[in-house]
């Protein structure tokens, strides 16, 4: 009788699991809007008014748009435009909408031995960094600030690379850790503005620079193809991305602070 009821007992649970799976989706996503604190505060939202869960994967942008390849997930909420206007041209994703933004900032030692703190561009502090040879921690991991960090030096016309290992150290790890490598070498690094607010060992790092439209900070939305992995929860996602566009989605972005400061700016537009 005991294992009729055990038995009994753990089907039940299963078939629960099962119908609660089947309505929830995987977001891939970026480490910034995760370890910022944004999703613990949007996303209860959509889960109260819904039913649906949200599974999210946070990894760089480089990683979550491999995932989404796979498809590894249903829907895909990260910052480098281009790649991803790629991944649906490619077929591998539906439409792409805007979601939200912030902006790119860079922080060093407040005594700025490069002088960048004065420069009229973003690409000019990076350059005043090369010539200096100051220490400058790049992620170095595919990432969506990865990404801008790489357009900021061409834009310089200098490529960083063949320096690597001297005043060029490329950590191939997430902000935080990138952020936690440059307070202890006293270095200068590129990081989202989110993340840096966020961050809490900053010791002698300031924001030196910061302002340049080349640092503004695009974020995008787009649901993984179904007819390339026919395994994506499509509705549910499209019922996701159509709240996050949506005016609930977008006031909830707004909403978010973190000791007073708002760390996303929402811009949504049906494209």
């Amino acid at each position: 009788m005991i294992r009729l009821l055990l038995f009994a007992f753990i089907l039940l649970a299963s078939e629960t699991m099962a119908i609660a799976d089947k309505r929830a989706i995987v977001l891939q996503s970026t480490t910034s809007t995760a370890n910022s604190g944004l999703y613990d505060h949007i996303l209860p939202m959509f889960e109260k008014e819904t039913g649906i869960k949200v599974h999210v994967v946070a990894v760089g942008t480089g990683q979550a748009l491999r995932n989404a390849r796979n498809g590894d997930g249903d829907v895909l909420l990260v910052h480098a435009q281009a790649a991803e206007e790629k991944f649906v041209a490619d077929g591998y994703g539906l439409r792409r909408h805007n979601v939200m933004y912030n902006d790119f900032v860079i922080v060093g030692p407040a005594a700025d031995p490069a002088s960048i703190a004065d420069s009229v561009s973003a690409a000019v502090a990076l350059a005043r960094i090369a010539k200096n040879q100051q220490i400058f921690a790049s992620r170095g991991d595919d990432s969506g600030t990865h990404s801008k960090e790489r357009a900021l030096w061409r834009i310089a016309r200098i490529d960083p690379t063949p320096a690597s290992g001297t005043w060029y150290r490329e950590t191939g790890s997430g902000m935080g850790a990138t952020l936690n490598l440059a307070a202890g070498m006293g270095a200068y690094t590129l990081t989202d503005r989110a993340t840096w607010l966020t961050f809490g060992n900053k010791r002698n790092l300031v924001v030196l620079f910061e302002g340049d439209a080349a640092l503004f900070n695009q974020y995008g939305i787009v649901i993984i193809n179904p007819n390339a992995h026919p395994r994506v929860k499509a509705k549910l996602s499209q019922r996701f991305t159509d709240w996050i566009l949506g005016s609930k989605g977008q006031n909830a972005i707004a909403g978010f602070t973190v000791r007073g400061t708002q760390l996303f700016f929402p811009n949504a537009r049906r494209q």
